[in-house]
């Protein structure tokens, strides 16, 4: 019977050979950080040895409600002896303990979302050993009480600010600025006030464990430390900031965390000792060079945590007695890089001038960095164009998309921080991540103002437009998730004194105070603020994202495998296709006419709708003849020589209607004020006549032009007429006419055969020939079962998959989203929004649809115009599963699926 490995090895020892079980590709094994821990001690650089239990184990215990699986707790205890022997030294040995970390380690990246635990194995006899092996009583009680803090706080949940207001009365005693100030006494003394803290606020019924006579203790045995952390590590797997950050990056929740238990190396040994995190290349831009922080005499979480303001890398050299680790440091950059091929993050401490890794791990980067690193690798013959497009996260494309300050505005900058996350950004002051959400609910932007930010603080950082901080660096928490999720942040803008608790900012330099609700905006590429609403502009697509289209679309298009991959594009108005030309769509996939129903025209359709007089009917569809002709004139000359899909009237009737509602309620205050109020009963009656019960299933799509069937002729003559004056033009108007929400053949058969007749009308009054094609709406399960029944009288079909993902599950989308939808997603009933990335049970439906169609008519041509075209992981199962020749997607996500529609092409190949 083969037993499960729970626990990999990885590094020498004092007198050790290297023992490394593991390698970079185990990222599913031993979470990106062990994998990568393991493969930088096989590439011979410095890494502090250490053992990784793997992410099987945490699901494991996770799913037997935090119970240890069988053999594990023997195999970690087996490992633990193991690497004490290695080092020559115990944990909690009096006279020279070994000390250990316990860090998590996600498959996929997941900075500062899950919990770390530093300095395990002290306790109140192995802080003597460190300070007799040290000579440092002040640096081993400083380690001490840094490790009851965080012990405290991430395994047993205590308010990590009873330690903070503890060491700031400390300080404001002593009479000093900083920690590092607190004497070695002060140290000691705070060691025991933790303790009491511990003490009084661990409920003993919930940790019995912790019970010595009768009262809770700080636990002094480092075996049981270490149980507890590697416990609070998995469980932080499912904490809120974790759970939040995986649904926005789509992390599956079954994978599960490793646990990385390594030896302790200190940066706060003193002046020639200090921690750093750095980038291989610029992760907000993407230029070449080194790029980082670092602290001299600190752990690693001061850096992070953005408490004290750091010094930028490029001047480690110059620090006095760190000059050989900074080089040493330049060249593992090189190494990393070129073996990775990749940007890399990397975290270091030096200790007393010694050099140690302790991660590293492909770069999070901006979309803008993205580009940027692709383009100089593939010149650099580092990667291909291939391995570059794959490199890219669509999604990230939208970063680019994003609004900037208009250069043509006057700004007053009021305060200058740094370029944390680019983008511009215009809201209201919010100071906590609750109002943030509170604010963004009231449909309101806002901008999240904080001294720093925490994981805890995601849901607010996910909510706010833009993020400032007044403290922290470029890879500070706050800066790190901003330029994850594209959003624009400035950091460390050292002038703002933030109180919170008042809502209020000081300007230092000014008599300027800002209030929560008052307008500010920032520009996360200047790192600059301003004073009130600073007008945006949209971008364009130039430079390197325009390059790495280029290559996007030679991927796509290359029709060597038998099709190219397409990208359309959803436009109701000449702007939106202006623009998503200049983004690179090649046709309109979706033009959704009742659009130009509304505004002014809406009194033209109720006319029509209301009236039961055959010559207001007349002369409303005369009237709205003439305006469709001229929309539909302009759309098609504008896109000249590229298909334009025009889809006959689809909502309800009613939505053009006004609201029963607020009729009646006019009615009674003109009733109120002795008013003639017949009229407007008379059209509430009629327009309640119109309602129905399940409007959305109801009067809509193709039975509209079968119960009202001038409505589809008037539009039909609207596509042809337009079409014919354009080619006598001298245009190339090529529209395609599409019949929506068809459930039954024949509903498509004689809708079709009015269209026909129609446009052979319009031919022998402008003398021109049309070939103007008429296909299917696909958005009901009906139709995709009798599809090939369809296909014999369709020339294409377009998938629906808002309505057909509405009509598959039995959902409406509005209700389903707002009432049930996120209580079934965080109870796992669904794994994500089938209304966001397309279900499977939808996609085979859309698979079978194609099947059938293009067995009837091979030459017939299917797309996807609901939101999902503009997914990218639905782009890939479109394409790559169904079979479709294209997606149509809004404006804005045209580059996004240019991109995706390029790696599901080349993951095709694959």
């Amino acid at each position: 019977m083969t037993t499960m490995q729970r626990v990999y090895k990885f590094g020498g020892g004092v007198a050790s050979p290297d023992v490394t079980e593991g390698d970079a590709s185990m990222n599913y094994i031993l979470g990106g950080k062990g994998a990568n821990l393991a493969e930088m001690c096989r590439i011979g650089l410095p890494v502090p040895p250490g053992f990784t239990i793997t992410c099987q184990t945490c699901v494991e215990y996770d799913e037997a409600g935090n119970n240890w699986p069988d053999g594990a707790l023997d195999e970690i205890e087996a490992a633990t002896r193991d690497l004490e022997a290695r080092m020559g030294k115990r944990l909690g040995d009096a006279e020279d303990p070994l000390l250990v970390s316990v860090r998590s380690g996600a498959p996929f990246s997941m900075p500062g979302m899950m919990d770390t635990v530093l300095n395990l194995g002290l306790n109140d006899e192995s802080v003597m050993g460190l300070i007799a092996q040290t000579d440092n009583p002040h640096f081993a009680w400083d380690s001490y009480r840094r490790f009851i803090q965080m012990f405290s706080n991430v395994v047993l949940g205590i308010d990590a600010d009873l330690f903070e207001n503890a060491i700031a009365e400390r300080r404001l005693i002593a009479g000093v600025r900083t920690d590092a100030e607190l004497s070695d006494e002060d140290l000691r003394d705070l060691v025991d006030e933790f303790k009491e803290i511990f003490a009084r606020e661990v409920d003993a019924s919930a940790y019995p464990e912790l019970v010595v006579d009768g009262t809770v203790t700080f636990p002094a045995d480092p075996r049981l430390q270490l149980r507890l952390a590697i416990q609070a590590v998995f469980g932080s797997w499912m904490n809120e900031r974790a759970c939040i950050y995986r649904q926005r990056n789509r992390i599956s929740d079954d994978l599960g965390t490793a646990v990385n238990v390594q030896v302790m190396v200190f940066g706060n040994k003193g002046e020639t000792s200090a921690t750093g995190v750095a980038f291989t290349r610029d992760p907000a831009c993407g230029a070449r060079g080194t790029y980082g922080d670092f602290l001299v005499n600190a752990q690693g979480e001061d850096v992070v945590a953005g408490i004290r303001n750091t010094e930028p890398i490029s001047d480690l050299a110059n620090v006095p007695g760190l000059e050989e680790a900074a080089a040493e440091l330049d060249r593992v950059f090189g190494i990393l890089e070129g073996h990775y091929r990749d940007m890399c993050d990397i975290e270091f401490t030096i200790e007393q001038g010694k050099l140690w890794m302790l991660q590293t791990r492909a770069g999070k980067r901006t979309a803008a960095a993205a580009l940027r690193i692709a383009i100089d690798m593939v010149e650099e013959g580092l990667i291909s164009r291939d391995e570059a497009l794959m490199r890219i996260d669509p999604s990230q494309l939208d970063q680019l998309l994003h609004p900037q300050f208009d250069t043509s505005a006057a700004v007053d900058v009021l305060a200058r921080g740094l370029n944390a996350s680019p983008g511009a950004a215009v809201g209201e002051i919010v100071f906590s991540s609750d109002d943030a959400v509170a604010v963004h609910e009231a449909g309101r932007p806002a901008i999240l103002v904080r001294w720093e930010t925490n994981p805890d603080d995601l849901k607010g950082m996910v909510a706010a437009e833009g993020i400032l901080t007044s403290h922290g660096g470029k890879t500070s928490h706050a800066a790190v998730i901003a330029r994850g999720m594209g959003t624009p942040c400035v950091c460390g803008v050292e002038s703002f004194r933030i109180d919170a608790a008042a809502k209020e900012v000081h300007v230092l330099g000014t008599d300027i105070v800002l209030h929560e609700g008052d307008v500010i905006s920032i520009d996360g590429g200047q790192g600059i603020v301003v004073a009130g609403a600073v007008p945006l502009v949209k971008p364009e697509l130039t430079g390197d994202l325009d390059t790495v289209l280029s290559w996007a679309d030679d991927v796509r298009l290359d029709e060597s495998d038998g099709r190219g991959y397409h990208v359309r594009v959803n436009a109701d108005n000449p702007e939106d296709a202006e623009l998503a030309l200049e983004f690179g769509a090649e046709a309109i996939g979706l033009c959704r006419t009742e659009h130009m129903f509304l505004g002014d025209r809406k009194q033209i359709i109720q006319s029509f709708i209301l009236s039961d007089d055959a010559d207001v009917r007349a002369k409303a569809l005369e009237d709205l003849l003439a305006v469709q002709t001229e929309d539909f004139v302009t759309m098609l000359r504008t896109m000249t020589g590229r298909a334009m899909v025009i889809r006959l009237i689809d909502p309800p009737l009613h939505e053009f209607l006004d609201d029963p509602r607020e009729l009646a309620v006019e009615i009674a205050r003109k009733e109120a004020l002795g008013r003639d109020v017949s009229d407007a009963r008379e059209r509430l009656r009629l327009i309640d006549g119109m309602v129905e019960s399940n409007p959305m299933l109801g009067l809509r799509g193709v039975r509209l032009s079968i119960v009202y069937a001038d409505l589809p002729l008037m539009q039909v003559r609207a596509v042809a007429s337009a079409a014919a004056r354009l080619k006598l033009e001298g245009f190339d108007p090529r529209p395609e006419i599409m019949i929506p929400l068809v459930s039954i053949t024949e509903e498509h058969v004689q809708t079709r055969a009015v269209a026909e007749r129609v446009i052979m009308d319009v031919e022998a009054e402008y003398g021109v020939k049309l070939d103007i094609p008429i296909g299917t709406m696909i958005e009901l399960p009906r139709a995709c079962l009798v599809a090939d029944e369809i296909a014999a009288h369709a020339d294409f079909f377009c998938f629906g998959t808002n309505d057909l993902t509405q009509t598959t599950f039995g959902f409406s989308r509005d209700d389903a989203e707002a009432k049930f939808l996120p209580a079934y997603l965080h109870e796992k009933v669904l794994a994500s929004n089938p209304f966001e990335t397309v279900d499977p049970a939808v996609l085979q439906l859309v698979k079978m649809a194609v099947d059938k169609g293009r067995a009837v008519t091979p030459e017939m041509h299917f797309g996807v115009c609901g939101e999902h075209g503009g997914d990218p992981m639905s782009i890939v199962d479109f394409f790559n599963t169904a079979g479709v020749d294209y997606v149509s997607c809004s404006p804005y996500r045209v580059p996004l699926a240019r991109l995706a529609a390029a790696r599901a092409k080349l993951t095709c190949a694959l």
